[in-house]
């Protein structure tokens, strides 16, 4: 496609070189110099609830605004190591607490506001955060653990005064905007820099340690995956306290120097409001989880916004549906492009403007990564042949492969082995070199002698008109061993009945491999999610 940051995909592969410095800090090497390039380009444009309302920041702001919130944290005690937990909604002072804080070298802890007192107990412990910034809408939770959380000797509540806490917008009014940086020395790239908590899907959430040189591997995911160029305004549908914030609007977009839209979504997502925020500010780059593009495809409406400005969508998280992928194309002109990574990495697997999408792929791999599908020794295993998704770490680790889990030594020692870093995803590649997602290592059903991946029941459940939803388990039976069970949110209008059953029951076997077929089907009104918005399979196991 002309205009794409990929004109050839296997000339990118082959050309791409990393350049990761010994001393790298984002907050001065790409928002400082953006703001000394280019000061008044928007860098930021913060939507409010009901979508209409709004701020602009320019990466001057970013950069002035950032330094008085490092200068009012060094007034706090925080240095180098320290490690924060920033737990702030959609809004401008989250921007400024993360890039004060990395531009000092403390280690930032993103947390999403919907955590609870128990999620606050445990992270705070487990990370040992001398720190936490919230709101008064959250300040409640994290009084109620503080007496349980020994290392947490500092508050910093976003607004107003209240007892016991640091006021930030009132205390950085007081700070100058220039930062003494021979007093806070440098970073390097190989320094400490963010914790993530992953989802927690199988377990307990894991402490997932990146380094400085982790906001350079998400020049990847925004250059080639995202295909953002310097003109565009990008909207990445995620909470603060994600991963995928860090994809799609915190580190690549500004590496690459284009602008980032927030929507600082208050209550349920709003379908109408999100189409309406993409036609009036004029969103030409658009990414979200594939339930958002699931509830936007269920509305009689969406033929009806103007999409004239959009140019390139995607979507990761969890694995898109073809059928969502085929109604959305209908309606805006524009192909969903799936692409995948985790908490633990930069994009990895993607789908790009220059290469042909064949629905329901993961792509092939980005520029800068040897992705493989292996067996559990790290051998790479035939087209066709499912096996395990991994990233080659030898000779040298991809500066956005996260450096360890933070104080577990048994689980690194699991993941990172023979020279690969093991994602614990399967997946299959074709002969043409494309990636079919198959599941969570652990989600696989194993029934009559079958291997059946979850997302390809899903995939077929949710073409049909009755299902907005649906989550595939493995179901012990006394007779074939396993199972395979679904549980179905149906579309407004259906009800669940026997004869719905078996309509679905045929349904599924005359789309796909007939032993796949869900032999159990539970019509429920939600499915058990981690903070992030993915399936927790296990939850519906236990059942």
């Amino acid at each position: 496609m002309a205009g794409s940051n990929m004109e050839n995909y296997e000339e990118a592969r082959r050309n791409f070189k990393w350049k990761v410095p010994e001393y790298f800090n984002y907050g001065f090497d790409v928002i400082d110099k953006r703001a000394s390039e280019n000061p008044e380009k928007t860098a930021l444009i913060t939507v409010e609830t009901g979508g209409v309302e709004h701020a602009k920041h320019s990466f001057r702001e970013l950069s002035d605004e950032s330094n008085k919130a490092a200068n009012f944290f060094l007034s706090m005690g925080i240095k180098k190591g320290d490690r924060v937990l920033v737990m702030l909604p959609r809004i401008p002072e989250w921007y400024f607490c993360i890039l004060g804080l990395t531009k000092l070298g403390a280690i930032f802890i993103p947390t999403t506001t919907m955590s609870t007192e128990k999620d606050l107990e445990f992270r705070i412990n487990k990370a040992g955060a001398v720190m936490a910034i919230t709101n008064t809408e959250n300040a409640e939770k994290i009084e109620k653990v503080q007496a349980k959380c020994k290392t947490l000797g500092k508050k910093v509540l976003l607004e107003s005064p209240r007892e016991g806490w640091a006021c930030l917008r009132e205390k950085c009014s007081e700070f100058p905007a220039e930062l003494d940086t021979e007093k806070i020395g440098k970073t390097k790239s190989s320094d400490a820099m963010l914790i993530y908590f992953t989802s927690g899907t199988e377990s307990y959430p894991k402490m997932v340690l990146h380094e400085q040189r982790y906001a350079l591997g998400h020049e990847v995911t925004a250059r080639f995956a995202q295909d953002l160029r310097p003109e565009d305004i990008h909207w990445t549908l995620a909470d603060t306290g994600w991963a995928k914030t860090a994809w799609g609007k915190l580190f690549g977009q500004w590496i690459v120097g284009c602008t980032v839209l927030q929507y600082n979504q208050q209550g349920k997502f709003d379908a109408d409001v999100a189409l309406k925020i993409i036609q009036e500010f004029k969103v030409s780059t658009f990414c979200a989880p594939p339930t958002v593009y699931r509830m936007m495809i269920l509305k009689e409406n969406l033929k009806d916004f103007d999409y004239s400005n959009l140019r390139h969508c995607m979507s990761a998280g969890e694995p898109l549906n073809p059928e969502v992928i085929k109604t959305w194309r209908n309606a805006t002109g524009t192909t969903i492009h799936d692409f995948y990574g985790q908490t633990e990495t930069v994009c990895l697997v993607s789908n790009y403007s220059c290469v042909p999408v064949r629905p329901g792929s993961m792509g092939k791999p980005t520029p800068g990564h040897i992705v493989g599908i292996v067996d559990g020794e790290g051998r790479v295993v035939p087209a066709g042949e499912e096996g395990l998704i991994a990233v080659r770490i030898e000779p040298a680790k991809p500066p956005g492969i996260f450096r360890e889990y933070w104080q577990d030594p048994e689980k690194n020692a699991e993941v990172f082995r023979n020279g690969w870093y093991f994602t614990g995803d399967k997946a299959y590649r074709d002969e043409d070199g494309y990636f079919w997602f198959v599941g969570r290592a652990d989600d696989v059903i194993k029934a009559s002698g079958y291997r059946i991946g979850p997302f390809e029941v899903e995939s077929v459940l949710i073409k049909h008109p009755s299902v907005a939803e649906a989550a595939v388990v493995g179901h012990p039976d006394p007779v074939r061993g396993m199972v395979v069970k679904a549980f179905v949110i149906l579309a407004p209008g259906y009800k669940g009945s026997e004869q719905l059953t078996k309509e679905l029951q045929d349904f599924v076997k005359k789309e796909t491999a007939p032993y796949k077929y869900p032999r159990v089907i539970e019509y429920v009104k939600e499915l058990p999610k981690t903070i992030s918005g993915k399936i927790r399979r296990v939850e519906l196991r236990k059942r």
